[in-house]
């Protein structure tokens, strides 16, 4: 790996407006007839390009990320648009996320001035580049999966000219799932358990290593437990719109969802990462712990991001209709996107100029002074898959 030259970069803030034309509101503060999208452009000083590669999250937080930055000391453009639900999910729409970052490339081309869009789909972002690129390229959505509308044809999407899946994990609702706690019974008194399926329970005698019997019937009790979840959701909404209240909502608590076999047994997906440990901490105290996935959520949200069966933003079915080039990036000590996710984002990929590569040793966040090589490596293989492509503007 050959040095690269380290460039100075400006990081310039500015904001993406457009009209929100909601039935109702499902964010806190601002103007409620206006979306207003927080963002960055880290703009290298000595370096002119026609190509700029975005950054969105669902929920954001990522532009002061190890790669974010490093992209742009690289010599590349990089704008980190968060969507409208930065920082809290709990009522967070997909398709309404699909219009931010829609808002976003438009901006990127026609006020910023880049003729070439390279979506760059982090962790969670992976998923959401893949359903916008999906529906800019073919929109068939007209309703959000509660029945709302939501036509994001109307919307005139413009296509990315290239999608980098970079440490990404399939969907939100697959994530979810293969994260619920299977032994949980009653979602109103989560103490209720099948103790015969409790990971975190010292008297369950299956553990790690976990027999591939008892790992099938885990998976099947974890999409059983979405499921039934799913057709609470479904019964409350249908209620409330019988009795005459159709914009109402309810919000609930989805208590355990970081209890995957994985984090307890490393040959369950092997990988370099470390067992008992996740990229939130200790899956014991993260599983009851606040800062679960989907822990909060409304009626609609769960359907438009944690449904198994209901949820758009399905990675790997939304990969197979692209129609542009396509590099996947996984990280082999990765503790939150491991090596099946990787694995079928690529193999899901429909255009037939796709890369795979994967960094030996890297964690999910290039955090610590011994992933500094390991992000190098990253951003070299971004910048020379782009230059391939003509897309490294005057670097």
């Amino acid at each position: 790996m050959t040095a690269a030259p380290r460039h100075e970069y400006d990081r310039i803030p500015y904001l993406v407006l457009f009209e929100d034309r909601s039935a109702y509101r499902d964010t806190y503060g601002g103007s409620g007839e206006n979306v207003v999208l927080e963002s960055y452009l880290l703009k290298p000083r000595d370096v002119a390009s026609d190509t700029v590669i975005v950054f969105m999250h669902p929920i954001g937080g990522g532009a002061y990320l190890p790669m974010t930055n490093a992209l742009p000391r690289a010599g590349h453009h990089v704008i980190y648009c968060n969507s409208r639900y930065r920082g809290i999910d709990s009522a967070l729409i997909m398709e309404k996320v699909v219009q931010d970052l829609g808002a976003c490339v438009r901006d990127a081309r026609e006020r910023l001035g880049y003729r070439n869009v390279i979506l760059a789909g982090w962790s969670g972002g992976g998923s959401l580049s893949l359903y916008y690129q999906q529906q800019a390229q073919a929109p068939t959505v007209t309703h959000t999966p509660a029945g709302d509308p939501m036509d994001l044809a109307a919307l005139d999407l413009q296509p990315a000219d290239g999608v980098m899946l970079l440490a990404a994990h399939v969907s939100r609702h697959g994530t979810l799932t293969e994260w619920m706690d299977a032994s949980i019974l009653d979602e109103n008194d989560p103490a209720k358990r099948d103790p015969e399926l409790d990971l975190y329970d010292p008297a369950n005698p299956d553990r790690p290593p976990y027999s591939a019997e008892f790992l099938q019937r885990y998976r099947e009790a974890q999409i059983a437990r979405n499921r039934r979840i799913t057709a609470w959701v479904k019964e409350s909404l249908d209620d409330l719109r019988a009795s005459g209240r159709p914009l109402e909502e309810r919000a609930f608590v989805t208590h355990g969802t970081m209890a995957d076999p994985r984090w307890l047994d490393p040959a369950v997906d092997p990988n370099d990462r470390a067992p008992g440990v996740c990229y939130l901490g200790d899956p014991r105290v993260v599983n009851m712990g606040p800062v679960g996935l989907a822990r909060f959520s409304t009626l609609r949200s769960w359907l438009s991001q944690w449904s198994y069966d209901d949820a758009n933003g399905d990675g790997v079915r939304c990969a197979a209709y692209l129609r542009v080039p396509t590099l996947v990036i996984g990280n082999s000590a990765d503790d939150a996107c491991t090596p099946s996710h990787t694995r079928r984002l690529y193999d899901a990929v429909g255009h037939p100029d796709r890369t795979l590569h994967v960094v030996q040793g890297a964690n999910h966040y290039y955090t610590g002074k011994a992933q500094v090589p390991h992000l190098a490596e990253a951003v070299e293989t971004i910048t020379n898959w782009m230059a391939e492509r003509g897309w490294a503007g005057s670097l």
